[in-house]
C-alpha cells in the first residue's frame, strides 16, 4: 500500500518529506485522523486546501486499492474520518462494523451504491457527499464511440510502430441510429451530441419520460428489443439496480446488428460480462467500449483485456480536474461543517 502525507502547499512545491497536513503528528494532541482513500493519481492534496482543517485534522492520502476488509481495517482503522472516491472501495455492513472509531464518511457524488447507509447509521457514522458533474462521463462516452467507429487505437498503434498506413474502414455515424438505454442527465447530453453528428437518436428505459424525449428530439422505443435491433450504436446510461442488473445478456447481444457497437460507461453489472466476451470473440457485434468493470482495477489476466474489437478504459468517466476539484474541495467543506456540528450534503 502506498501512502503519502503532507500539506497541500508542500505538495505543490514538490515536497515528499512525509509531513502531515496540519503539521507533524499522528492524530494526538486533540486532532482527528482522516484518510483519503484510492487517490490513484496522487493528486488529491493539490486539488483542495486541506490546510483549512489542518489544526484539527491529521490527513493522510492512500494511493493503492485496498482489496480486502482486513486491508481496509489495517490501513484506516484508526481514523475518525474517511474520504472515498465513488465505489472504488465498498463499505458494506461487515466492514463498517469493524471500524468503531469512524464518525464521518465522505463520498464523491451524492449517490454511492457501495455504501451501506443503514449500517453506517447504526454505527453512528454520518455520511456526506459532494456535487458531481455529468458532462465528463458524457464526453468520455463519445471518446469511446468515436474510437470504435474510426479504429483510433488500431490506427494510432500502427502509426507509432511504423506499421501499415491505413488499416481500417471507418463506420459512419451520420444518418445512423444512436440507441440510448437511459435518458437521464448523462444520456440526455450524449443524445445532444448524437443529434449534432446527424444521427437519429432513440431511447428506451423502464421509466422513460416520453415528454422529455420529445423535447430532446429523441425517438422513444416501445421496448428494449426494438432499440437493440434498430440501433447502430447502443450506449448504456442506466443506474445499476435490481431491474437493470444483467439487462444486456446473451439474448440481447444476439439481437444487435453485427455491425453495431455497444458502449457502457454506466456500471458493468448492467451487461453480462461473460456474454459480452463471447459476443466479441464470435462476432455477434462489431465491437464494444467500456469504462466500467465487474472488478476494478481490472485483473491483469482478465480476458477482456485481449478481447477483439474491445476498447476499454480504467473508469475515467468522472476523472477530470473540474470534478476532482469539486470532490476534494467539498470534502474539506464537509469536514468543516461536521466539526462545527452542522453536517451538510448528508446521505441517507
Amino acid at each position: 500500500m502506498t501512502e503519502t502525507t503532507g500539506t497541500a502547499a508542500g505538495a505543490r512545491n514538490g515536497r515528499q518529506d512525509g509531513g502531515r497536513v496540519g503539521g507533524q503528528g499522528d492524530g494526538r494532541g486533540g486532532r482527528l485522523r482522516c484518510a483519503v482513500l484510492d487517490d490513484y493519481q496522487d493528486i488529491a492534496r493539490t486539488l483542495a486546501d486541506w490546510d483549512r482543517i489542518g489544526d484539527r485534522v491529521d490527513t493522510r492520502f492512500l494511493h493503492e486499492p485496498l482489496s480486502t476488509h482486513d486491508e481496509v481495517v489495517a490501513a484506516v482503522g484508526d481514523c475518525e474520518i474517511l474520504v472515498v472516491m465513488r465505489e472504488r472501495t465498498p463499505f458494506p455492513a461487515a466492514l463498517l462494523d469493524r471500524l468503531p472509531r469512524l464518525r464521518l464518511l465522505i463520498t464523491s457524488g451524492m449517490r454511492n451504491a457501495a455504501l451501506d447507509l443503514a449500517a453506517a447509521a447504526r454505527n453512528g457514522v454520518t455520511v456526506c457527499g459532494t456535487a458531481s458533474n455529468s458532462e465528463p462521463p458524457a464526453e468520455l462516452t463519445w471518446a469511446l464511440i468515436l474510437g470504435l467507429a474510426r479504429g483510433v487505437t488500431t490506427e494510432n498503434a500502427a502509426l507509432r510502430a511504423g506499421g501499415p498506413w491505413q488499416q481500417t474502414l471507418g463506420a459512419d455515424l451520420y444518418g445512423r441510429r444512436l440507441g440510448l438505454l437511459g435518458l437521464g442527465k448523462i444520456g440526455t447530453k450524449v443524445a445532444r451530441v448524437g443529434a449534432a453528428f446527424g444521427m437519429d437518436v432513440a431511447a428506451w428505459s423502464p421509466n422513460l419520460d416520453h415528454r422529455r424525449a420529445a423535447e430532446e428530439g429523441v425517438t422513444p422505443c416501445a421496448s428494449r428489443e426494438e432499440l437493440l435491433e434498430t440501433s447502430d450504436v447502443v450506449s448504456v446510461h442506466l443506474v445499476l439496480g435490481d431491474r437493470s442488473r444483467g439487462l444486456i445478456g446473451e439474448a440481447e447481444l444476439r439481437r444487435m446488428r453485427r455491425t453495431a457497437f455497444l458502449v457502457n460507461t454506466s456500471r458493468a453489472g448492467i451487461v453480462d460480462q461473460t456474454a459480452l466476451l463471447r459476443a466479441l470473440r464470435e462476432g455477434w457485434i462489431a465491437g464494444a467500449g467500456a469504462d466500467v468493470f465487474a472488478t476494478e482495477p481490472l485483473p491483469a489476466d482478465d480476458p477482456l483485456r485481449t478481447a477483439p474489437n474491445f476498447l476499454g478504459l480504467p473508469h475515467l468517466g468522472y476523472v477530470t480536474r473540474r470534478n476532482y476539484e469539486g470532490y476534494f474541495g467539498q470534502a474539506v467543506e464537509d469536514v468543516e461543517a461536521y466539526l462545527a456540528g452542522r453536517p451538510v450534503r448528508t446521505l441517507g
